[in-house]
């Protein structure tokens, strides 16, 4: 941002010592300490909401697109290996999966 050196530094410590004077001077540091870091905080607040902000309008904008390409109805009829109605589920089946699962013998029963 500022390039500068040791000797500007330098320099610019020297005239407020002598305009402040040398009772004031640590003070007067702190305090310009305090303000620039306030400053850098705040500054680093409103860089972090702008970028909140572009990634929910860039996220919005990707949404928008998928959703005029493929609707999301349009996805649920074509995904593969539907066997039931998006309304239906698998407990209504009257075979109730039965078919897929090995009988258990019970407990009680001899045998």
């Amino acid at each position: 941002m500022f390039d500068i050196g040791f000797w500007e530094l330098a320099l610019i410590g020297l005239v407020a010592l002598v305009v402040v004077g040398p009772e004031r001077l640590p003070k007067l540091a702190r305090m310009a300490g305090l303000w620039l870091g306030r400053g850098r905080r705040m500054l680093s607040s409103v860089k972090e909401e702008i970028d909140r902000e572009l990634k929910a309008e860039e996220l919005k904008q990707i949404l928008n697109k998928q959703a005029q390409a493929n609707p999301l109805e349009t996805i649920l009829d074509e995904s593969p290996g539907r066997s039931t109605p998006v309304g239906t589920s698998a407990a209504t089946d009257p075979s109730g999966g039965a078919k897929d699962r090995p009988k258990e013998e019970s407990k009680d029963r001899p045998q």
